[in-house]
């Protein structure tokens, strides 16, 4: 099993840069930002962009693997994407993932001045979205006329230095989306089950996952691939036990080790951040860096 962490871009780089080069150090597998244009609580203070994040990320670290976690329609057009990813994924070396998700109603869903889309409207983006940023990312010129998105000879040369493409992590639940996860993504993204964050037990949320990975391997067979070559990532924070597996190094263990019975092969934690939902202990944080993945065995 990996262990990631997400580093929300929310400090200045003259600051930020510290934790990105920390993330390193500890021999996390990857770290990821979230690509929004605001979130949730932080959305009255400061908030950086992702990519520029990613890059500047890109030149302060040597082994780090850089994502997001995760890109969505809500923003972001293929074309231009493609050329930024094409762009971070020279400047890293071959270290960038693209987690990418249909995106949700928050903040981002309204900022361009649109009205924000129906669930179905965001699965529809998404099903057009991803197989054309596939073949921007794999082709040196693409032309398409979708009904969402298009592209007019745009260009790509030289594409990604990983090949053919840098890895997709594709963030879904629904059949729709792990249907593209099945037939596009290098890895599986997913955050448990929304309905049971509130109310829910973590007995329920292990059992809500298994449905999912389940549902994964319906899919992955339905396209002819084995669901064991698919990486699984859990993104943590969002299930029922929210913050407290980072309460000490034996309470992680016994989290992932939970979750990895289930077949997940990536366990992402945010990196603390104090008086807010991701308040933890630094100290406990980085000795579940350093030591839980021995521990996994």
């Amino acid at each position: 099993m990996r262990l990631s962490t997400v580093i929300l871009p929310i400090h200045r780089w003259s600051e930020g840069q510290k934790t990105w080069r920390r993330a390193e150090e500890l021999g996390f597998h990857a770290a990821y930002t979230y690509d929004h244009l605001s979130w949730r609580s932080f959305r009255d203070g400061p908030w950086f962009g992702a990519l520029p994040t990613l890059t500047a990320a890109a030149t302060a670290t040597e082994r780090l693997r850089l994502g997001t976690l995760v890109t969505s329609p809500n923003f972001r057009h293929p074309v231009t994407l493609a050329k930024e990813l094409i762009s971070l994924d020279d400047i890293s070396g071959g270290r960038t993932v693209l987690g990418i998700g249909a995106g949700g109603s928050g903040f981002d869903a309204t900022a361009l001045g649109q009205e924000a889309w129906t669930p179905k409207e965001r699965a529809d983006r998404f099903a057009e979205f991803v197989p054309l940023l596939d073949r921007l990312l794999t082709e040196d010129a693409v032309s398409q006329r979708g009904t969402f998105y298009s592209a007019d000879e745009a260009r790509n040369v030289p594409g990604c230095v990983q090949r053919p493409r840098l890895p997709f992590a594709v963030a879904a639940t629904g059949p729709r989306g792990l249907r593209l996860a099945a037939r596009y993504g290098q890895a599986w993204v997913t955050t448990g089950d929304p309905k049971l964050y509130a109310a829910g037990t973590p007995e329920q949320s292990v059992e809500a996952l298994r449905g999912q990975v389940e549902e994964l391997g319906k899919a992955c067979a339905e396209t002819g691939r084995d669901v064991a070559g698919l990486d699984k990532i859990l993104l943590t924070g969002f299930t029922p036990d929210r913050g407290r597996p980072l309460e000490s190094l034996e309470a992680f263990v016994d989290f992932a080790g939970r979750h990895r019975e289930l077949g997940f092969t990536e366990i992402v934690v945010h990196w603390p951040i104090p008086d807010s939902d991701f308040a933890a202990d630094q100290a406990v944080f980085e000795r579940i860096a350093t030591e839980a993945v021995a521990r996994l065995g």
